[in-house]
């Protein structure tokens, strides 16, 4: 497998790398095996045991929550964010644009970032259980971790090597054969046989609970049900009644609870002079705070640190450069990713979750004295950040589009925030039960319970017998915006390759992303078609 990664690595040197900030400049350096197998990851009483930091560190180095892998593909390919062409800022060769409109091919730079950093943290995860050392518990974490980057694979390639620590050169396997692997080692780490009405977990090698940061059971179920909630467009074969099962039993295990009214934190981005930032941020604006560690909502996360566990750039990757007055960040931010009006014209103005998702309208500083662009492109000189956005390329408005804040900013944060991403959580599994139920009876009807308990939280009305496939898509996407789950719902329900704004409609083979040119090894390895 060492052999295998390093083969990417050295391709990826080849290729070379683009962008107009730091595309993933850190990659090549934090791949190298010395490295990466040396890498000791964070330092918290909640986390993992000493011998898995350096699996648990492969979440950050995966493309989680930065630019140029792994979120650029799930987010800017789909109808949540989009980044414009401001002149040459942001232009990087057109890859951002073929993203957005789907004509990404085999050389994309992302598509190969995303292979590779997922391909390094499935070698190690073989590593680790390779070394022999690792007691049984902390092998049946291991192996839900590494189904979990497989799972990604599955998802965005499709057709790709199962690579395990003893067979380190396998042929490719057919995206059904990823589906089984992914599904026998989660099921493996649970310690049965299937998921069912009947299964007992007792017996479990994963924690029944405890800290976010450590795969447990739910955390298996969690990724189990959302495989199971796929399933279709992986296999062609549903697996809606599993999908359910492993839901209703994360939600009825009552571990955990949705941080609604009362689940407080302390605004780390208030600012004295700015009447209008509230003291405490309460609900679903808690769940991803820069102070959100141990909300109750969260079932697995993946622990961000600006100096210990650093990774996170949204503030970088989404705010105006003048954005750096608001909270006195410690760096200028590079004015990219961009909401679509639509999308963000899809909530009601008294959901809850528009307010916590996204930054519109006049921009303040610290003290509360307007922020002024004097670079400014339009006609008002105090930025103010429009939910329209004027155009794709080549002049797109430095402060159109209302701005993702949903991993919400501190004051004097650092270029890598301290978010806590969540990879499972509650809100998610309410989702993926209503989904499930509905698929199986074909009434949208059976997924208001769930969904009315979501947009409670939001403080929006219940639905009444009104719920439809596509209002549920819509609700799903209010609620899971910027989480990286939008590509894959809208290919759930069919979406994805229709034509939305600045984008035509895209031919379905886009639904799976090309298998990149630099792996190449030979005659074992095929494209994907369409490519």
């Amino acid at each position: 497998m060492k052999k295998f990664v390093k083969y990417f690595i050295s391709a990826l040197l080849v290729i070379g790398l683009t962008g107009c900030t730091d595309l993933e400049e850190d990659l090549v350096g934090e791949i190298t095996e010395d490295i990466r197998i040396g890498y000791t990851g964070y330092v918290c009483d909640c986390g993992p045991v000493d011998r898995l930091y350096s699996i648990y560190g492969e979440f950050r180095n995966a493309g989680t929550a930065n630019h140029g892998g792994y979120y650029s593909l799930q987010e800017i390919t789909s109808d949540e964010m989009v980044v414009g062409a401001k002149g040459e800022d942001w232009f990087d060769g057109g890859v951002l644009i073929q993203l957005h409109q789907h004509t990404y091919t085999p050389t994309h730079p992302y598509v190969s970032n995303a292979f590779v950093q997922t391909y390094n943290a499935i070698s190690t995860v073989n590593d680790r259980l390779g070394d022999g050392v690792l007691e049984p518990e902390e092998t049946a974490q291991a192996r839900a971790l590494r189904a979990y980057f497989y799972w990604r694979m599955l998802d965005l390639y499709g057709r790709v090597k199962i690579v395990t620590e003893s067979n380190p050169d396998p042929p490719q396997a057919s995206r059904e054969e990823v589906f089984t692997f992914v599904e026998s080692e989660l099921l493996a780490a649970l310690g049965i046989p299937e998921v069912s009405a009947s299964m007992d977990l007792s017996g479990s090698l994963l924690a029944d609970g405890g800290s976010a940061y450590v795969m447990n059971r739910y955390g298996a179920l969690g990724l189990l049900a959302r495989l199971y909630l796929n399933a279709e467009v992986y296999t062609g074969t549903p697996r809606w009644e599993k999908a359910e099962i492993a839901a209703s039993y994360i939600i009825d295990s009552g571990v955990y609870q949705l941080c609604g009214e009362g689940c407080k934190v302390k605004n780390l981005g208030k600012r004295p002079a700015v009447d209008s930032d509230p003291e405490e941020l309460e609900g679903y604006a808690a769940v991803f705070a820069p102070n959100n560690e141990g909300n109750p909502e969260h079932i697995f996360s993946v622990l961000y640190d600006e100096a210990t566990g650093t990774g996170m750039n949204f503030s970088q990757m989404n705010l105006h450069y003048a954005s750096q007055l608001s909270w006195h960040l410690d760096q200028q931010p590079w004015n990219g990713y961009a909401t679509l009006e639509e999308f963000y014209n899809s909530y009601e103005e008294e959901d809850a979750r528009k307010q916590a998702n996204f930054l519109v309208g006049p921009q303040f500083d610290f003290s509360g004295s307007a922020i002024l662009d004097y670079a400014s492109d339009d006609d008002n000189i105090q930025l103010d950040y429009t939910p329209r956005i004027n155009e794709l390329a080549p002049n797109s408005l430095r402060e159109a589009g209302a701005r993702p804040a949903k991993f919400s900013f501190k004051l004097f944060g650092r270029a890598d925030m301290d978010n806590d991403f969540p990879i499972v959580r509650l809100g998610e599994i309410y989702l993926t039960r209503a989904e499930a139920k509905a698929r199986q009876s074909g009434n949208w009807s059976d997924a208001e319970p769930d969904v009315n308990v979501i947009r409670a939280r939001a403080g929006v009305a219940a639905y009444n017998g009104n719920l439809t496939e596509t209002e549920f898509l819509a609700e799903r996407g209010r609620e899971m915006f910027q989480e990286t789950a939008r590509r894959t719902d809208l290919i759930r329900f069919g979406r994805y390759n229709e034509a939305w704004w600045e984008k035509p409609v895209s031919e379905p083979f886009r639904n799976v992303f090309p298998i990149p040119q630099l792996l190449w090894l030979g005659p074992d390895w095929t494209q994907n078609p369409g490519y």
